[in-house]
């Protein structure tokens, strides 16, 4: 439900619009998970193979559809957010009604572009090009959904952008699973072509997610008119100028968005090469290697990461109101609560997930040493990413978007340098410890200068990091225990083994952070009151 923007706890926003993005990102990304299981056991003894296949394509779609969506949609939700905040409606929506075509126009290009240059791309890989090319068909969609989303999003209005995540979801995974299953179970046919099938559902799930976001618009278009028409109309914006801001603002987006897929490109074009240099090895095995970390664990990951991005997501429109009121106290409260917010939620996700990564990766790929040792270093990384995703939104917001440029290249920079050695020196560890080298210092430089510069209370965020790593540790030490215990009795190689142990783990580490937090009150000075409630529910006395 769209209102009119208001002075209200930008806290309340913060945890509202997590919760609801969280919700989107969650359920998303469990099911972008889940499908891989009878996925990959219908690709055979491809599955590997096929699984890399996946991930290079999908990094080269990612940078396409970022490039398509040219950073608009946050662009438009933080300027939509900016004239919000002072009561110029009206200004906000010709702004979106003025993307909408832009947005369109980027989509066309940007999918002929893909779709022509396929052969390029795939780097002498033919089974490569026809799954490009499927995925050019979402680019033409894509950027007029994200644009909608980036809409709401500016009203702080987050419930579209979670439920048509979901929708696009379950409309991919659906088409997905079917066209996999017809084409190796049924037919007996080639892998690439149940590939190809698999990555052209990013189209089939876009056109369900602009679906249901063009009927929500239509169901507030009437609130959306009243606020307009209640408007100060005091700021007189020409469409010349508004396209100017949009592209203005849209940029530094593309370019700070791109971020991590860049880190993935920097492994996907390097690793294959540099591992080649240091063991003898079939170009299928290194593949085989390349999806350890690029998909099979980062489709993992990326589940605890999306808690980051859900945070990032609600804080660019909040910070730019804050920022557009010049409230310096609103930005600095603004910044450490999402800041405290991340670490709450991130540090016990990513160590419970490095603690369960032996039975979580016998549940989707089937038991695998190696790529358990992967997916547990990757878990621990995912703090990293996480971390640079929220301050590189919360520089955004606070329209800090050169310094988060130079930040970012400087990371990506030092990724390039350090790739070699940890390649030679780790082997498959090596692209994983050199992104964490690289996000890393990034992500300090941005944490010192929000510091200095916003003034927010660095004490209290550093003694409440403190409380919030030691609880995480406190569950990952009871997690491993109970998983390892199990495992002494209990065979490695089964699934349903691994479900149990999950089932015990997650129960034993819920438990001990739960109860930890609403014992001391961490949570309670954290999320708000609310869990001073549940703390009662619970039984849990302070």
């Amino acid at each position: 439900m769209l209102k009119k923007n208001q002075q209200g706890d930008s806290h309340d926003s913060l945890i509202r619009g997590s919760a609801w993005m969280t919700f989107g990102s969650i359920f998303s990304r469990i099911l972008g998970a889940i499908y891989i299981i009878p996925w990959y056991a219908w690709m055979g003894d491809h599955g590997n193979v096929a699984n890399a296949l996946t991930a290079k394509s999908y990094n080269i779609y990612s940078l396409f559809l970022i490039i398509s969506t040219a950073g608009i949609p946050g662009a438009v939700a933080k300027q939509v957010a900016r004239y919000n905040a002072v009561n110029e409606y009206g200004v906000g929506k010709r702004l979106f009604k003025n993307g909408l075509g832009l947005m369109a126009l980027l989509g066309v290009v940007s999918a002929a572009l893909m779709y022509f240059l396929a052969p390029v791309l795939a780097a002498g890989d033919a089974r490569q090009v026809p799954v490009l090319q499927s995925l050019a068909v979402a680019v033409l969609i894509i950027p007029v959904m994200s644009l909608m989303r980036g809409f709401f999003q500016g009203y702080n209005d987050m419930a579209p952008s979670a439920i048509s995540q979901f929708v696009e979801q379950f409309a991919r995974v659906v088409w997905m699973l079917l066209t996999a299953f017809f084409i190796m179970k049924i037919q007996k046919g080639n892998y690439v072509d149940a590939v190809t099938q698999s990555n052209l559902a990013a189209a089939i799930g876009a056109a369900f997610g602009l679906g249901l976001l063009v009927w929500y618009y239509k169901r507030n278009q009437r609130q959306i008119n009243t606020l307009v028409e209640e408007s100060d109309n005091q700021i007189q914006v020409s469409t010349k100028r508004l396209l100017f801001e949009i592209i203005e603002q849209s940029i530094p987006f593309i370019i700070i968005d791109s971020g991590i897929t860049l880190f993935q490109l920097v492994d996907q074009y390097t690793f294959h090469p540099f591992i080649k240099m240091f063991v003898n090895a079939g170009y299928d095995q290194i593949e085989s290697w390349y999806a350890l970390f690029g998909l099979n664990a980062n489709k993992l990951i990326m589940i605890v990461v999306s808690l980051a991005t859900a945070m990032a997501v609600t804080a660019i429109p909040l910070l730019a109101g804050a920022h557009a009121k010049k409230d310096g106290k609103e930005m600095a409260d603004q910044i450490e609560n999402t800041l405290q917010l991340f670490f709450f939620v991130m540090m016990p996700s990513s160590l419970g997930m490095a603690a369960i990564a032996k039975p979580l990766y016998t549940i989707f790929y089937g038991y695998d040493a190696l790529g358990t040792s992967v997916l547990y270093l990757s878990a621990f990384v995912a703090i990293i990413l996480g971390l640079f995703t929220v301050l590189a939104a919360v520089l955004q917001g606070l329209s800090d978007n050169k310094l988060a440029i130079k930040y970012l290249l400087l990371g990506l920079g030092l990724k390039l340098v350090v790739q070699f050695p940890m390649i030679y020196f780790f082997k498959i560890y090596g692209p994983l410890l050199a992104t964490a080298i690289g996000l890393g210092i990034t992500s300090w430089l941005a944490m010192k200068h929000l510091r200095l510069v916003y003034h927010y209370n660095s004490e209290r965020l550093s003694r409440r990091f403190i409380g919030i790593a030691g609880f995480s540790l406190i569950m990952f030490a009871a997690v491993t225990i109970v998983v390892q215990g199990m495992y002494f009795f209990l065979s490695s190689n089964s699934r349903m083994v691994a479900v149990g142990v999950i089932v015990v783990a997650l129960a034993v580490g819920v438990g001990v952070y739960v109860y930890a937090v609403l014992k001391t009150e961490l949570a309670q000075k954290i999320i708000g009151p609310k869990m001073g409630r549940i703390a009662e529910k619970l039984h849990i006395s302070v």
